[in-house]
């Protein structure tokens, strides 16, 4: 007889983007993405971070600075940016993809072109923000499908202890 207490596909994809998420250096705000195709596989998987070759400890992670050029934003690479950058070579059209928090709209520019129709996300904790409005419009423009994730378990702990 098959297990009944299995992880759901959707509470492992958020999971897989939530794991992701514990991989950036970024001091506040640590951003996880999980993609996957219509069949259910994780076909590429991201976090926020400086892009590959610069070092993390020469550029800003700042929020705010004296301009826009001592903060994190010109220069950090979105969950959603690396999730479609290291995809399998799989093509996104009509996957989802799972984020921790809701994109930004260069992000959904991203998700848009890419191909990808749904956006399940953990956090919507800037949706007061002016360009978060934006964001949201420019995907219901894209008629793209978001909905904010219900877990069907709160909390997953992961043992990594060797049992012999």
């Amino acid at each position: 007889m098959a297990r009944s207490d299995f992880l759901a596909h959707k509470d492992y994809c958020m999971a897989v983007a939530a794991l992701a998420a514990k991989r950036s250096r970024d001091p506040e705000t640590q951003v996880g993405a999980c993609i996957v195709n219509q069949e259910n596989d994780i076909v590429g998987i991201g976090y926020n971070r400086m892009p590959k070759g610069c070092d993390d400890d020469k550029l800003s992670w700042k929020r705010e600075g004296r301009d826009k050029w001592d903060t994190k934003y010109p220069y950090v690479c979105s969950a959603v940016l690396e999730a479609i950058m290291n995809k399998n070579g799989a093509d996104l059209k009509g996957c989802t993809i799972y984020v921790t928090l809701f994109p930004c709209t260069e992000s959904d520019k991203l998700i848009i072109e890419a191909g990808i129709k749904k956006v399940v996300y953990l956090s919507d904790q800037y949706r007061d923000m002016e360009m978060m409005a934006a964001s949201k419009i420019f995907l219901q423009m894209a008629d793209i499908e978001f909905s904010q994730f219900e877990p069907g378990v709160p909390t997953i702990t992961i043992d990594l202890t060797v049992n012999n």
